[in-house]
C-alpha cells in the first residue's frame, strides 16, 4: 500500500492531504493552530478523526502520543543513548510492543521497523514532486493510519530539534 504526503511548507494550521496510489484523497492531516501545545488530527476523506496525535506537555524529552478514539495507541520519542540523532522509539499502549523509525527523517528518507522486519518505508526517491513523500506500507496486516502518524510525529519531532 502506497500513500503520497504532500508537504504543505508555511501553511498556517500545517494542513495537507495524503493520498493513495491512485490518486485519491485518504487522510487529512489537519494542524490544529494557536494550541498550547502541537497538536494534529488524521481524519479521513469524510472528515471523521481517525486519530489524534498531540506533544506531552510534561516531558523529560520532546514526546508526541498518538490516539484513537480517545485511547492511548502509541508514545514517540527520539530514542535515548543512540549515536544517531535520526533514530526514534515508538512504543506502543500494549506495553510490549516497540517499534524503531530510523533513517534520514528531515530528508524523509526512514523505516519502520518491528523486531527487525519492515513495516514502512518512507521515502521521496522516485517521486518527481519536491514537498511530496511516499509511505510505503509493507506488510498487509500493519495499520496504515498508525504509520502515517508516526512518520508525521518522528518528521515534526525532527524538525523542531532542528529549530532548536
Amino acid at each position: 500500500m502506497r500513500f503520497l504526503v504532500r508537504d504543505r511548507i508555511l501553511g498556517i494550521g500545517d494542513d495537507y492531504w495524503i493520498e493513495d496510489d491512485r490518486g485519491r484523497k485518504v487522510f487529512l492531516v489537519d494542524g490544529k493552530a494557536m494550541r498550547l501545545r502541537d497538536t494534529f488530527e488524521l481524519k479521513d476523506a469524510e472528515g471523521r478523526v481517525v486519530i489524534d496525535i498531540h506533544k506531552k506537555m510534561l516531558a523529560l524529552r520532546d514526546t508526541m502520543v498518538i490516539e484513537r478514539g480517545g485511547e492511548p495507541l502509541a508514545t514517540v520519542r527520539r530514542k535515548r543513548l543512540s549515536l544517531l540523532r535520526n533514530h526514534y522509539r515508538v512504543s506502543l499502549a500494549d506495553g510490549s510492543t516497540e517499534l524503531d523509525v530510523s533513517g534520514r527523517i528531515l530528508d524523509r528518507e526512514f523505516a519502520v521497523e518491528y523486531d527487525g522486519e519492515l513495516l514502512a518505508v518512507i521515502s521521496r526517491r522516485l517521486l518527481t514532486l519536491h514537498d511530496t513523500y511516499g509511505v510505503d506500507v509493507v506488510r498487509d496486516d500493519a495499520d496504515p493510519a498508525l504509520l502515517i502518524a508516526v512518520a508525521v510525529c518522528v518528521i515534526h519531532l525532527a524538525e523542531k530539534e532542528r529549530e532548536e
